[in-house]
């Protein structure tokens, strides 16, 4: 009979303190760290002109008038396959950089590492570098691990309330809903939202950290299936690596100790990294088994170096794992050691499992652009490309009036006291204008037929700047004309915009006498 387990199935976190990296990757994600964060936060203040009757706020959501307005482009609701398209080419250009680069998204724009990141900064320049935040974590509760830790957190409370307050001003005017915020009159949904972004983001990105790209995250688990063994991807050169160079540690040593300053040097700490458990990225390759014995020690002093800079806590060197982000500061970490005692950059580097053959029998690796500009990302690239231009064509040939004709059925037709007939519909017209415009509306059909607007004089209208105008419309056939006498006659309006000339159509029926 099968026992039931026994003890937790939750394995508790283990913190992990990613020790500080120079290098151009580390540059390069400070680059788009800075300037990810910017765009967030200095959006919702840009100034579009756009009319006086319009918003002139660059990027808004407006929710309350169904408006999506991006610059010069406003979305209206009955337009939302452009934002369907653009999802889908969001989705697509996923897979491309994924099949292409591997998770770059992930080590890089996602936004739970760009916060994980900049909270990651916060606390090392508060409770110093790795060794030191070890030293503080390990330590009893004192005075000063109680000031460090508060400061810390307030910082952060500080940036997730920043995040949060940012989030709402693209749903709103934001110098108006700023004001009203701190004076507390703005929507309780707007401090709703506040408190909820805020705690997740000082949560995720203080708390959790790599929990959530390991366990809340599905792309990780689905990575694989855009990915193959052409992908470039961050990976380990175990056939110039291994068997590791034991000898090497202490010179290793001496050098990156003749580059620290004194007070580093007596910081002192550990040095092996807190490991997260080795989990295979499902269907692309299994971890790195061990390297045939040479005579020669490979170019790895196992100096764990790689280890202690990952934001995730693994060993690059156990293969290809599910909770690698590809953030490349392994590559940095390893590559400055590999300057430091005089062997070739590289043993950590964007590869392809492809070129494993190759590089083991001492050739050059295939060129990036052969790995990159291969069938697969060709192909997503091309069905991204005719999305795009589907799209722009769409946007550009997008008409600036619209309506739409619907006919009253209850009843179907009036008969009047001098045998006329009428029919009425309720034609809805649509002016995308940033003032008001005067509408015509005219009749196109049997010539008997006469059209006249409610509450209108004849047949023209105005309709307001960047609104929905409903009218009540009437056609009447006279007695004993065709219209009148017949069952059904198909007509069609023609609605024409009087200062630039621009028209828009709609057919209907017109339901005579016949139908009694």
């Amino acid at each position: 009979m099968n026992q039931p387990p026994t003890g937790s199935l939750y394995a508790a976190r283990e913190p992990i303190f990613p020790k500080r990296v120079a290098g151009k990757f580390r540059t390069l994600k400070w680059w788009i760290l800075g300037v990810t964060l910017a765009i967030y936060y200095i959006t919702p203040w840009i100034r579009w002109d756009r009319g006086p009757s319009l918003p002139d706020q660059a990027v808004l959501v407006d929710l309350a008038h169904r408006r999506f307005y991006f610059f010069w482009i406003q979305i209206w609701p009955h337009e939302f396959y452009f934002v369907a398209g653009l999802l889908i080419m969001a989705g697509i250009g996923l897979f491309i950089f994924t099949s292409a680069l591997g998770r770059v998204w992930c080590g890089y724009t996602c936004p739970q590492t760009v916060w994980t990141d900049l909270f990651i900064l916060v606390e090392r320049w508060i409770e110093g570098d790795r060794n030191a935040r070890v030293r503080l974590w390990n330590a009893p509760w004192s005075a000063q691990k109680a000031r460090l830790r508060i400061t810390k957190w307030a910082v952060w409370l500080l940036i997730a309330l920043a995040t949060g307050g940012a989030w709402i001003f693209y749903f709103a005017d934001a110098p108006t809903l700023l004001r009203d915020f701190l004076t507390f009159q703005a929507p309780v949904a707007a401090y709703s939202t506040v408190a909820v972004l805020t705690a997740t983001t000082f949560i995720f990105g203080g708390f959790m950290r790599e929990q959530i790209c390991i366990y809340m995250c599905p792309w990780p688990r689905i990575q694989a299936a855009m990915m193959d063994p052409d992908t470039l991807t961050v990976a380990y050169r175990e056939w110039r690596g291994e068997p590791r160079g034991k000898h090497l540690r202490r010179r290793a040593a001496a050098a990156e100790n003749a580059a620290k300053t004194p007070a580093e040097t007596a910081a002192g700490g550990p040095t092996e990294g807190r490991r997260s458990p080795v989990i295979p990225m499902p269907g692309l390759v299994a971890p790195v088994a061990a390297a045939p014995q040479r005579d020669e020690p490979g170019d790895c002093i196992d100096c764990n170096a790689c280890v202690n800079v990952c934001p995730m806590g693994i060993d690059i060197r156990d293969g290809q794992q599910m909770a690698c982000i590809t953030c490349a500061l392994c590559i940095d970490a390893c590559d400055e050691v590999m300057t430091k005692i005089g062997k070739p950059r590289g043993l950590i580097d964007y590869l392809a499992l492809s070129d494993e053959p190759r590089e083991r029998a001492g050739e050059a690796p295939r060129p990036i652009r052969q790995h990159v500009f291969r069938l697969r990302t060709l192909l997503y690239t091309g069905i991204w490309g005719v999305i795009g231009l589907a799209l722009l064509w769409a946007l550009l040939v997008r008409p600036d009036i619209d309506v739409t004709v619907s006919p009253i059925r209850n009843p179907l037709f009036v008969t009047l006291s001098d045998g006329s007939i009428r029919n009425a519909y309720d034609i809805r017209l649509r002016n995308k204008h940033g003032d008001d415009r005067p509408f015509v509306i005219a009749l196109d059909g049997d010539p008997a037929l006469t059209v006249s607007v409610e509450s209108a004089e004849g047949d023209r209208v105005t309709v307001p700047a960047d609104q929905t105008a409903l009218h009540r419309v009437y056609v009447t056939a006279p007695a004993g004309s065709g219209p009148a006498a017949a069952g059904i006659t198909d007509i069609g309006f023609t609605i024409t915009e009087q200062i630039s000339g621009e028209s828009a159509t709609a057919d209907s029926v017109f339901n005579g006498r016949a139908l009694q």
